[in-house]
């Protein structure tokens, strides 16, 4: 026990020192052009990251928080995911809220939960009057972190959701190409490449 408290002690004492040399020294703050510490608006550029921008809501009456998705290329601020979470969590509410949901779609026509039982999910498809799928999940999760707890209900337009994914795919790989002719025969910026005070 002594040789553990000696040894911790030890390191502890070594990682004072080590910060404190680094102390007075020059800090990195940037890199690439952007600081740390400064406004996200301060700079212009654009993300392609995702081909869905998300919007999280609160206090949506009945509903404790959710997200909207929308389109950011084929059809830009259209909505076309929703997904809510119930105030109430419970399992009691959510098979309530699973007899509401049979008796006015029907049954539903597949289970989308784990094989466990742990995530218990029930979707059901549908055909809107202008011809989009509609897809909607009843949620149950109280158990799996991975997913989000409690009752939720989710709603889609699947095909527009694909159609976003394959305008985003298009416009990356244009972007793609377009930097790396501009790349090309471009020295390299060390200045830009390695992290400023």
């Amino acid at each position: 026990m002594r040789h553990f408290i000696n040894g911790l002690l030890f390191c502890l004492l070594f990682a004072g020192v080590a910060a404190a040399a680094r102390t007075g020294q020059s800090v990195p703050m940037a890199v690439g052009g952007f600081r740390l510490g400064t406004p996200i608006d301060d700079y212009e550029f654009t993300s392609y990251r995702n081909f869905l921008k998300q919007v999280i809501i609160e206090d949506v009456p009945g509903f404790r928080k959710g997200a909207i998705y929308y389109g950011v290329c084929d059809q830009p601020g259209t909505i076309v995911k929703i997904k809510l979470k119930y105030y109430d969590s419970s399992k009691k509410f959510y098979r309530k809220l699973l007899r509401h949901f049979k008796k006015k779609y029907g049954e539903p026509d597949e289970f989308t939960g784990d094989t466990f039982g742990i995530v218990k999910a029930w979707k059901w498809h549908f055909t809107a009057r202008d011809g989009n799928r509609v897809s909607l999940t009843l949620q149950h999760n109280l158990k799996n972190p991975d997913e989000v707890t409690g009752n939720m209900v989710k709603l889609s337009l699947p095909d527009r959701i694909e159609a976003e994914r394959i305008c985003f795919r298009k416009v990356c790989n244009l972007r793609s190409k377009e930097r790396k002719e501009q790349n090309k025969n471009k020295a390299v910026d060390w200045k830009q490449l390695l992290p400023q005070e």
